[in-house]
């Protein structure tokens, strides 16, 4: 690469900073040069358009006086500076390996079979997984399975589909194109979950016996989808559009996309072998067929805590390398579905996964054991990883011992019974999350606000990546079309607050909404670069416990609007970056969210009360088919924590357990607001404390059996592949980490509906579910959760008032 070329990605901050020394002055015919620079087949020629179908950006001719006046930078750790060499491609060799830098804007996207099937699938997918989201255990159909199906069914329509025309409109409009699979999977992929807000709607007739209308129903679902919507799309000048905002888990879909449909382009690389084809479909199938043993027929290849099995009545053995309840120092799984727990590590970018593994052996492997085996808080009479609650006789807390008729916080009766005790890890986990949430916003304001001000007054064509330039070819959604959302579906959350007695105030929603689109930006840049997301649903609970203290049905309403609108907000950015990738027009990309939230959040619903009309004894423990609604019960359960017995006394001063967890922890989030500046003497912004913090979020329930296998084979993949031999980590790292996630999703949805699911799981009661190797690892004192002190019949722990 010329000099004149590197003095030009140093201006436009492509790089990471200039050569000690050099000038980084440009002048424009360079920027010119540079911004318009392309290979022949990079693009066709754009249609002429009239001034309404500009895009709202302007033209990439304004890109080189706006590159002129750009003089600062930010570090960017994803940045390979070595490997970059054209100006034609992306910066990042994640993104050269997974993403095409070519598009034809003439290949169809969004034609009436791509509707048809995304609509579809906007029906089935969340009708299935709505009605097994309520059984334990449940099966998830995700977006992958959609994007597997779609393929051979949208070449068949191509194939038999007579070219007939309706209404002006092709049945036929010729092979199935990856541009059509891209927006049929997004569609899919936008409402396959359940809608948390249907939680809310299912504790209150389980708990609270408050049975609602469908009006009260679909405002509230709609509002939380929605609102996330319109705040992604207002973010996604600063979320989507900027080259190092890469959102790693999207490139493992571009790779199967671009695998799938043979696509051929630069970034692959000339390494020799099997063609991606080839080996995505063996690397497939061996998965597939590889989880019936550790998913069915030999369940402990999963749970391999083979220290417990040597010593399985140790308790204290038990704690530190179990895998039900302990520490899982064992540290060996032959499961997939373990490793990738926490995401795929061939996703993961190295340095993120080190400081993941920063925080999990500082607070997991070195403070949590201190704390529990020098019995703080009296944790030995509990398991030390436990993600359940109990009372001070070793039981599940039994909240209503201690609700009066109206579900307020009876105190007599609450003295007389129990604080609530909780395992250390989980005790820690609070910790931990108060310090990520803090570190957030300190680490994004000392090293990403250039960079957010920057982008945020720049348009996708002055972006200095190619997949900026060639999406800027496409008329782009309005500012205003995002707006519109916003204030339709503010207006519902409004009136299901107002219209219903949720006991929620309107200006505690406005709260709610404050406080996701306060941190979507943060944590949307920080999930971008190190596919980690920071959870809001702790400090969510923790406000309005302290607001509107006794009021559970506010309290779900408020963590839902404050911590699901940003993170729904996050979903759909992550779904705009796939089609920003695929270059999918942004246009039919919005409505097809859109229509297909709506869609999908209404079939939820319906799905949802045809189950509490039609299935006896719904909810209950003792179901014949096992629709016991284990979510329900953890979301009621912490409605009345959280919104009855409420914060004040599990956090204030003065508590009689988590006092001292709650001053502690002060002393954490505190350091974590300077925690950047002073660090940075002695090191550099990779080390991201947010993530080092939020890393062990999923712990409890994860161990160390979904931490340190990840990070090995993270380590292998995301290091020492990737510097050996970068040309084979460029062709298979991504399509054999998608080949992976597909066997198992493929072989999970097989191993349930044909041997889990009929009969009331009865095939193999008596046979393959009963030999060692599917029971070993619930035995013992790691199965059973013995604690390291045992506690004598009818006596009690803690302290003896509260």
């Amino acid at each position: 690469m010329s000099a004149s070329a590197l003095s030009s990605l140093y201006a436009l901050r492509m790089l990471p900073g200039g050569p000690d020394g050099q000038d980084n002055s440009h002048s424009n015919d360079t920027d010119s040069t540079m911004v318009n620079s392309s290979k022949p087949n990079e693009v066709t020629d754009s249609p002429v358009r009239s001034d309404e179908e500009k895009t709202d950006y302007g033209t990439i001719e304004r890109a080189s006086s706006h590159y002129s006046e750009v003089d600062t930078y930010f570090y960017d750790p994803n940045y390979d500076q070595e490997d970059f060499a054209f100006e034609d491609e992306s910066p990042y060799p994640e993104v050269r390996s997974a993403v095409a830098n070519t598009d034809d804007p003439s290949m169809p996207a969004s034609t009436l079979r791509a509707w048809a099937m995304g609509l579809l699938w906007a029906v089935v997918l969340p009708s299935i997984n709505q009605f097994f989201w309520f059984r334990y255990p449940a099966v998830e159909v995700t977006g992958i399975v959609a994007q597997l199906v779609s393929y051979p069914l949208g070449r068949a329509l191509a194939a038999y589909t007579p070219n007939w025309r309706i209404l002006g409109t092709e049945l036929n409009p010729g092979p199935f194109t990856i541009k059509e699979h891209v927006l049929i999977t997004i569609m899919a992929s936008v409402a396959h979950q359940s809608a948390y807000a249907s939680d809310i709607i299912a504790v209150q007739r389980v708990f609270y016996n408050q049975k609602y209308g469908f009006a009260y129903q679909w405002f509230l679902v709609m509002s939380t989808q929605l609102i996330g919507f319109s705040m992604g799309g207002i973010a996604r000048h600063i979320l989507v559009e900027p080259p190092s905002m890469i959102w790693p888990t999207t490139l493992v879909t571009c790779a199967l996309f671009n695998t799938l449909h043979s696509e051929r382009y630069s970034g692959i690389g000339n390494h020799g072998g099997l063609s991606r084809e080839k080996y995505f479909w063996l690397a497939f199938t061996a998965s597939f067929v590889w989880y019936f043993f550790p998913g069915y027929l030999f369940q402990a290849l999963s749970y391999f805590s083979w220290v417990t099995w040597i010593w399985p009545e140790n308790a204290v053995v038990a704690q530190v390398f179990g895998y039900v309840n302990g520490m899982g120092l064992s540290i060996l799984t032959f499961d997939w579905a373990q490793i990738a727990y926490i995401g795929s590590p061939l996703a993961t970018p190295w340095w993120a996964q080190a400081n993941v593994m920063i925080g999990f052996f500082t607070f997991i492997w070195i403070l949590t054991p201190i704390l529990h085996f020098n019995n703080v808080w009296s944790a030995q009479y509990i398991p030390i990883l436990s993600h359940s609650s109990y009372d001070n006789k070793l039981a599940s807390y039994n909240v209503t011992r201690i609700l009066n008729p109206d579900l307020t916080l009876n105190i007599t009766a609450y003295e007389e019974y129990s604080p609530i005790f909780l395992s250390t890890g989980f005790a820690l986990s609070y910790g931990l999350s108060f310090a990520a949430i803090t570190a957030t916003l300190s680490h994004s304001f000392l090293y990403f606000r250039k960079q957010i001000l920057v982008h945020a007054r720049r348009s996708i064509s002055e972006q200095p990546d190619i997949h900026s330039r060639l999406m800027s070819r496409y008329p782009q959604v309005p500012e205003w079309w995002y707006l519109i959302v916003f204030m339709v579906f503010f207006t519902f959350g409004v009136i299901s607050i107002e219209v219903w007695p949720t006991q929620m105030p309107v200006w505690a929603f406005v709260v709610a909404l404050g406080i996701a689109f306060a941190y979507v930006i943060p944590v949307g840049m920080i999930q971008a670069i190190t596919n980690q997301q920071v959870a809001l649903n702790v400090i969510t609970e923790l406000v309005i416990g302290y607001a509107v203290p006794g009021r559970p049905i506010a309290m779900m309403l408020f963590k839902t609007w404050g911590y699901i609108t940003m993170s729904q907000a996050l979903t759909f950015t992550q779904d705009m970056k796939l089609g920003h990738y695929m270059k999918i027009p942004p246009r039919p990309m919005f409505f097809g969210q859109v229509v297909c939230s709506v869609i999908g959040g209404t079939i939820q619903l319906g799905v949802q009360s045809w189950m509490f009309s039609n299935i006896p004894h719904f909810c209950e423990k003792n179901q014949p088919d096992y629709f016991t609604c284990p979510g329900t019960e953890v979301f009621g359960v912490a409605s009345i924590i959280w919104g009855v017995i409420g914060p004040q006394r599990m956090f204030s001063k003065g508590n009689l357990y988590l006092q001292k967890v709650s001053q502690h922890y002060s002393e954490i989030c505190q350091v974590s607001v300077l925690e950047p500046k002073l660090v940075d003497v002695y090191t550099d912004p990779s080390h991201s404390f947010p993530v080092l913090f939020n890393g062990t979020k999923l712990l409890p329930p994860a161990t160390t059996l979904n931490y340190v296998p990840w990070s090995i084979v993270g380590f292998i993949f995301q290091y020492l592949i990737r510097r050996r031999n970068f040309s084979w980590w460029t062709k298979y790292n991504y399509v054999l980490s998608a080949a992976l996630d597909s066997g198992l999703a493929i072989s999970v949805i097989f191993i349930f509906f044909t041997l889990q699911y009929p009969r009331n799981g009865s095939i193999g009661e008596n046979t393959i579910n009963t030999w060692w190797g599917n029971t070993v690892w619930k035995a013992g004192a790691d199965g059973h959760g013995t604690p390291i002190r045992q506690l004598p019949a009818g006596q009690t722990f803690g302290p003896s008032t509260w």
